[in-house]
């Protein structure tokens, strides 16, 4: 049985160098015993498996593209360690950043998601630990963030970003780098791998928060997001993903019957969204 007091799940597709980057910055991360596992849901294992035997981790090679959440349960199943880290193969650790987020997950016995602060590559933070929608910022954030940034929804959405600097709950979390205990994970049933892809982590975050757990932002501990791998290559997938998930997330969330006419504008509106933002990709 494993002795690390922490599994670090990092769930990979076809990756590049931001995987090393992501291996080496670990150790220097904590202090503690860490147990790796990295999920390979591509076809080429050429980069994660070298990389993940030169840390001494394990690698689950998952025979399929299972999506983000869906690989990160199989790299949780059989955890025994009390906690459990999810992360993309782009993050940097900053060195301590994981022993703050133990720190303070081991004195807060009601916290069941910690997250660090995440910061772009030139320094600026990214809105990481953000509210659960309500119905009319839910839906205006979802239709008109991409093509109407300043939109009021969207700036009420992430109005309590602004409070970056602060540890405090928040309704969820972002799963680019995000610490789990391993009895809240596992008492929701881990993530919904109806997700394919995007919003696995907001509805989990609100799944913790029905089942009595706190999502908690920690932002004395840091750590840099390259961002962009997964979107890179092939972004007309991704961007399609990312609405279908949009639909999913949303559609649930409204739907008694007499949500109907908002559930058919969602769906016009993020139609409308997907379309613009497929033929931007294209043509850049």
């Amino acid at each position: 049985m494993s002795t690390a007091i922490v599994r670090v799940v990092c769930v990979v597709f076809h990756p590049g160098d931001e995987l090393a980057a992501f291996v080496d910055s670990l150790p220097a991360a904590s202090s503690r015993p860490v147990e790796l596992v990295v999920v390979d849901n591509g076809t080429d294992q050429s980069v994660s498996g070298p990389v993940t035997a030169r840390a001494g981790g394990r690698l689950v090679v998952t025979g399929a593209n299972l999506g983000y959440g869906a690989a990160a349960n199989r790299g949780a199943a059989g955890a025994s360690a009390p906690w459990i880290v999810v992360a993309n193969p782009d993050i940097v650790w900053t060195p301590g950043s994981l022993d703050v987020l133990l720190d303070v997950g081991a004195t807060e016995p009601g916290v069941g998601a910690l997250g660090p602060q995440v910061c772009n590559v030139d320094g600026t933070v990214y809105p990481s630990a953000r509210e659960l929608p309500s119905l009319t910022q839910g839906a205006g954030h979802a239709v008109f963030s991409r093509i109407w940034p300043t939109n009021p929804w969207t700036r009420a959405y992430h109005a309590r970003q602004e409070q970056a600097g602060e540890r405090r709950t928040a309704g969820w979390l972002s799963g680019s780098c995000l610490l789990l205990r391993r009895d809240a994970f596992e008492q929701v049933g881990g993530f919904d791998e109806g997700y394919f892809m995007f919003f696995e982590d907001i509805d989990l975050g609100e799944r913790l928060g029905r089942a009595g757990w706190a999502n908690l932002y920690v932002p004395q501990a840091s750590v840099t997001h390259v961002g962009g791998a997964s979107w890179r290559a092939t972004p007309a997938p991704m961007i399609r993903a990312h609405h279908a998930s949009a639909r999913r997330y949303l559609f649930a969330r409204y739907s008694r019957w007499y949500q109907a006419p908002v559930r058919a504008a969602l769906a016009v509106g993020l139609a409308a969204r997907e379309r613009v933002q497929v033929h931007t990709s294209r043509r850049g």
